[in-house]
């Protein structure tokens, strides 16, 4: 009779073990998905302030988050190679800014419609920057998405 307890108590502890185990799997799985932060910039040179605390979020929130620019109306101008630098206060420049995003491999995206309504073209845009596409603003981040607009 104690070796049938002994080999019920050994099931159950298996079963016990296996099912912790699951849960923190579970667990894990759920800390890995990293939230983004999708971030919208209709200004250009008519307000730095705002195009400069936008980039300058998202290179500070970039250290943990995942993150996209969309950039329309004025903000396009922002991304033109014969754009403006815009500088303002303590800032760094908004070239300087896009670059260092760019080289963390943040996608940066322009209007399609506001480009061409501004007289220009996707080869107008400095190398890096996209044409915005629909699926990229819901698959760059497997987590929550927080909007943030400038």
């Amino acid at each position: 009779m104690k070796s049938v307890y002994s080999y019920i108590i050994l099931f159950v502890s298996i079963i016990l073990l296996f099912s912790c185990n699951q849960q923190k799997k579970d667990s894990a799985d759920k800390e890995v998905a990293k939230d983004g932060i999708f971030i919208h910039i209709s200004h250009g040179s008519d307000d730095p302030h705002r195009v400069l605390m936008a980039l300058s979020l998202a290179e500070k929130m970039s250290e943990d988050k995942d993150i996209i620019l969309y950039f329309d109306i004025k903000g396009i101008e922002v991304l033109l190679k014969d754009g403006p630098d815009l500088s303002f206060a303590q800032f760094t420049s908004s070239k300087e800014q896009v670059q260092k995003l760019l080289d963390k491999g943040i996608t940066i995206m322009a209007c399609p419609g506001c480009l061409k309504a501004a007289g220009k073209t996707p080869d107008d845009l400095r190398e890096g920057i996209i044409i915005a596409d629909k699926e990229k603003f819901f698959n760059f981040t497997s987590g929550r998405i927080l909007s943030i607009d400038y």
